[in-house]
């Protein structure tokens, strides 16, 4: 059904936006970069006879019209948002096969409508998935555009922006009802190519918390201060740090344990540190596990602190989820219709499909990249997967639309 050579070049073409020119692309939430490749999307979804809308909190649909426009349309999609360092087709993938299924699909009897998630990635602007979860009520739209990057921007201002580039996109409601939600993606791990499987039947995806952790201490004289009097803020974010490492190794093998950001203040070479503001990522397939765990991380933040004082801020927190089992079903046997090799599994990163999951039947479709490596300029799919997956999901949109 689908063009996979359209596809793969729509890939590449999008690519160029935001290449940093390692292979890897820059292509950040509510940047230039992202309102050039809205222009790109919205050019071929109109050539095709599609019409192209926007919400409030900036998610892009493009919309194939159904013969029934009474009915809840059919959801396909994903995000093209990067990492400053991420790859052709994280995200870029999902949208770009999305369009595709969408535009070879048999005449739809409901509306089958391609989204691009606003900032997935949570790169420049934290938490990530912003967009599905203010669609989905997981947030509210005030609290996120009060989030600010580490320019100061905030993410209203950065919505005016993109809205103003597009003023006579129309609005559609937030939250509005849909039939099911397919979301295509790469792996982002090793598993498929260990298995030597083309299609990945996901189950559901391991929950998730993240926390912002501030060490709040004294600055002083490095020259003048006795250690002993010193509340020194780096100092007990080591401890806490390496306290939270050594839990973390003791305990389950699935638990997935990062401290992937510090920021010190002053960061001085000859000033007592007084502030640490650092973050935290946690992961679990098992609920019970992933808060208990948080729950002994907090006791560590705190029993480490003295002298300085900690606070403590989650700013996630988004349990397991499985997919729809019907859905997962049909998608395993399309797969089986063109011939590629499918397997259950499940995702171990965060996808916006997670809170897509309690508005409506959602599923996802993944494809290996090599080397299970994403959010790289070595983050690679083959163009025959990037064809499969796309098929895999032209075939089952098929059947939810008509």
């Amino acid at each position: 059904m689908i063009d996979a050579g359209r596809l793969w070049q729509r890939l590449m073409a999008l690519a160029e936006i935001g290449d940093t020119g390692d292979g890897g692309v820059n292509r950040q939430a509510l940047t230039e970069g992202e309102i050039a490749a809205w222009r790109l999307l919205i050019g071929w979804a109109e050539a095709a006879g599609m019409r192209a809308a926007t919400d409030d909190v900036g998610n892009l649909f493009l919309t194939r019209p159904g013969s029934d426009g009474s009915l809840p349309p059919l959801l396909l999609g994903s995000h093209v948002d990067t990492q400053p360092t991420g790859g052709k087709f994280d995200g870029a993938f999902g949208v770009l096969a999305a369009l595709e299924a969408t535009m070879v699909l048999p005449e739809p009897t409901r509306d089958v409508t391609v989204v691009a998630w606003m900032n997935e990635e949570g790169s420049r602007f934290a938490p990530g998935m912003m967009g599905s979860e203010v669609f989905a009520g997981v947030r509210g739209l005030a609290e996120v555009r009060a989030a600010r990057d580490a320019a100061g921007v905030s993410v209203g201002a950065a919505l005016d922006a993109l809205h103003g580039a597009f003023p006579t996109l129309p609005r559609l409601p937030l939250g509005f009802a849909a039939h099911a939600y397919l979301e295509p993606h790469i792996e982002q791990g090793p598993l498929l190519e260990q298995a030597g499987a083309v299609i990945g039947v996901v189950s559901g995806i391991q929950g998730k918390i993240t926390w912002e952790m501030v060490v709040q201490g004294e600055e002083g004289h490095a020259g003048t201060l006795d250690l002993a009097l010193r509340k020194d803020a780096l100092a007990r974010f080591a401890a806490m740090a390496h306290a939270m490492h050594q839990a973390a190794a003791a305990e389950d093998a699935a638990l997935k344990f990062t401290i992937g950001q510090v920021n010190l203040v002053p960061n001085a070479p000859s000033v007592v540190p007084g502030r640490v503001v650092f973050r935290i990522d946690l992961r679990h397939p098992e609920n019970a596990v992933l808060e208990s765990f948080a729950r002994r991380l907090e006791t560590l933040a705190r029993e480490h602190a003295a002298p300085c004082t900690v606070a403590i801020r989650r700013m996630v927190e988004a349990p397991s989820n499985g997919f729809d089992a019907g859905l997962q079903a049909r998608i395993a046997a399309a797969a089986n219709a063109i011939g590629a090799a499918a397997m259950p599994i499940l995702s171990a990163a965060g996808h916006d499909a997670r809170h897509m999951a309690s508005r409506c039947p959602s599923a996802m479709i993944f494809i290996p990249c090599r080397g299970g490596v994403s959010h790289s300029p070595l983050e690679w799919a083959e163009p025959a997967h990037v064809a499969a997956g796309a098929e895999v999901l032209a075939r089952v949109a098929a059947a939810l639309a008509a």
